[in-house]
């Protein structure tokens, strides 16, 4: 082409020092040659079938750059790998309402199947300083939405000029996980707060579930928490017994399943917000609740 000949002379005209620059220069000529039609045409939600996605690959053969060489396109055979990868996920979250407020407490581990991963995750998010946020089933799932939860609840006050409530930022935050309903997501999560009515709990999913009670236990060392619940709960406890409740409930899921551990924390909530209660290793409260006796 003409434009090809006068790279050509450029170059033999101004030397070596130029060629790289005219090499680039003739990359960009050729891109601008190529056929992106291909692009326009229009693509199905979801996964494409065989007949697509091979039309697809030689498109993008045909509009590679001929100096590239050939390329072989690389389509991997998905089929199984979701089951192939599943993690087995465990933890210990509980929640309770009481008279007083609501209990929040949680164990510190986490795994990925057999492998210990961390003995220090911080399982409760401050969504904001009325609303408290559980982590049960993927880590990283938990921790990005609920943050982002919590900046959807900053909006809502800065729009409406009043905290929102635990009922309207439980419902925001099931509408998003009902959107991604799914497509992977790990969240088994409790939210947690005090509003204008008094105390708030409620268990969401990610599969777009959302249940209002006075306690939850979620993650693989519920039955082990419900079994001290179920038979020390009551709504008119007092302060020190309901911490109490949460923290030895939270210590024997830690005893019985392999997969919580670490340590315990507890967190109260009412009109005045949150705040962390203790924060004790699950080792020093074993020799507590079973004392060594000669």
């Amino acid at each position: 082409s003409r434009s090809a000949r006068s790279l050509g002379a450029l170059s033999r005209a101004t030397g070596p020092s130029s060629a790289l620059c005219c090499s680039v220069v003739q990359l960009f000529v050729q891109l601008l040659a190529m056929d992106l039609s291909f692009l326009d045409a229009p693509f199905a939600s979801g996964v494409a079938d065989d007949e697509t996605d091979e039309y697809a690959v030689d498109q993008l053969d045909g509009a590679r750059p001929a100096m590239l060489g050939p390329q072989v396109a690389f389509t991997p055979n998905l089929a199984g790998v979701q089951e192939h990868l599943k993690i087995v996920h465990g933890t210990t979250t509980l929640a309770f309402k009481y008279k007083s407020g609501v209990i929040v407490a949680v164990d510190s581990r986490a795994s990925a199947g057999a492998y210990i991963a961390s003995q220090n995750v911080k399982k409760v998010i401050e969504i904001n300083q009325f609303l408290l946020g559980t982590m049960a089933g993927g880590a990283a799932d938990c921790q990005y939405w609920q943050r982002y939860l919590g900046m959807r609840c900053r909006l809502f006050e800065l729009n409406n000029k009043q905290r929102i409530s635990v009922a309207a930022a439980s419902k925001l935050f099931q509408n998003i996980l009902f959107g991604y309903r799914g497509r992977g997501l790990s969240i088994g999560t409790m939210v947690a707060g005090w509003d204008h009515k008094g105390p708030g709990l409620y268990y969401l999913d990610s599969e777009g579930a959302r249940i209002e009670g006075n306690l939850f236990s979620v993650g693989s060392g519920s039955l082990f928490a419900y079994g001290i619940l179920d038979s020390n709960y009551k709504y008119d406890l007092e302060f020190d017994e309901a911490v109490e409740l949460g923290r030895r409930a939270i210590y024997h899921a830690t005893h019985n399943d392999a997969y919580s551990g670490g340590t315990v924390r507890v967190y109260h909530i009412d009109g005045n917000g949150w705040r962390r209660v203790s924060e004790e290793d699950s080792t020093e409260l074993h020799y507590k609740y079973n004392p060594i006796t000669k």
